[in-house]
């Protein structure tokens, strides 16, 4: 097999992408028969709703077998990952998931799940922030405080992929860039089943992704947008880690903190910031509103297929902002990441009171 990915990398990659586009795009049919048959639709009455008709919410399912059987049958056990532990953590999450979306799962609950298998992932499956490549001046984590710090990053950015999922295509197109981008990071490193395991579930996604644009005719729910984030908080852990794990002791890439931020920050940063809100107008962090950047586009009048193409194009520049000024170092390449976002935060809120405004004058003049 080695051999094999040495010589055909990209015939490889390329058939893994098929087979589990495939698996995907056959399941979801079935699913939205199934989903008609015995009225399973998403929940009209919720105040976040932005559908008027009803829509199976089970999508998610037919991206866990696409992944799961592609993982099964093309990815290579080796030390790069523990791949028992890691499909152990995607059946668990699973499980969970497709209660929540058929019948729901209580906060407390959800939340104790994810504790334990974030904890199956980073403590006997090692996946792990190890150290900070100098960022803000800190190089290796005491193993202590890499567990709660990696424990928590994993939660936040499977919850931020959960909470993104608010309009058609957009958690599936953030999915398919997260991780695109670390599968071919991971094949310039030669991380060839870490690139393996990237790939299966970007094509997962993208099965999906074509049943999913607006207008959406099925949706992901819990069980789909809680495993796009479980696979890609893994894939950012490793990429940071494998990077620093190079024969010269150097790494391979030196952005990779900085280019990790830069493919995750649209779920990230929109999740920081509504949670930061929330506490700010003293109610839970939790607590559902229609404060989402994604929302908050829709009041501009943008439509959910404009909404997910400019949050997609700011995704990929800050990515190849990231890649071109590579020699500002991880620190302000962060920072700038960081900025970039903040400034796009503003211009949004700009043009929303912009048109508040046009409003409340164009009633004045009719009063």
């Amino acid at each position: 097999m080695m051999e094999f990915l040495h010589n055909y990398t990209f015939v490889y990659y390329i058939f893994i992408i098929a087979v589990s586009l495939i698996i995907t795009s056959f399941a979801i049919p079935s699913i939205l028969h199934v989903a008609r048959f015995r009225h399973l639709y998403d929940d009209l009455g919720h105040f976040r709703k932005e559908h008027d008709h009803g829509i199976p919410r089970l999508g998610g399912v037919a991206i866990f077998v696409g992944f799961t059987i592609t993982s099964l049958l093309f990815c290579m056990t080796d030390k790069s990952l523990p791949i028992n532990y890691l499909l152990t953590a995607c059946i668990i999450l699973f499980a969970m998931g497709i209660k929540d979306d058929l019948s729901g799962v209580n906060s407390n609950t959800k939340f104790i799940i994810q504790l334990v298998v974030c904890a199956i992932l980073v403590v006997p499956g090692d996946i792990r922030l190890t150290g900070m490549y100098g960022v803000f001046g800190i190089y290796e984590l005491p193993y202590f405080l890499s567990v709660i710090l990696s424990v928590l990053i994993i939660m936040l950015i499977v919850n931020a992929f959960n909470l993104i999922d608010g309009i058609d295509g957009l958690a599936a197109t953030t999915g398919i860039i997260a991780n695109g981008a670390f599968a071919i990071l991971f094949i310039y490193l030669k991380q060839y089943e870490l690139a393996a395991v990237s790939v299966a579930m970007a094509g997962s996604v993208l099965g999906f992704l074509k049943f999913n644009l607006s207008p959406a005719k099925i949706f992901m729910g819990d069980t789909g947008s809680l495993l796009i984030g479980l696979i890609s908080a893994v894939m950012a852990m490793k990429f940071i880690q494998v990077n620093m794990l190079t024969p010269d002791k150097l790494p391979g890439i030196y952005e990779a903190p900085a280019l990790t931020v830069a493919i995750l920050i649209g779920p990230i940063f929109d999740t920081i910031r509504v949670f930061v809100i929330r506490i700010a107008n003293g109610v839970s962090p939790f607590t559902a509103d229609r404060n989402h950047i994604h929302h908050r586009m829709l009041k501009l009048g943008l439509t959910h297929l404009q909404t997910t193409l400019i949050l997609t194009a700011a995704n990929v520049a800050t990515i190849l902002m990231v890649l071109i000024l590579k020699e500002y170092g991880n620190t302000v390449l962060i920072l700038m990441v960081i900025g970039l976002s903040l400034v796009f935060n503003w211009l949004i809120t700009f043009f929303l009171r912009s048109k508040q405004r046009e409003s409340l004058a164009l009633r004045n003049l009719f009063v």
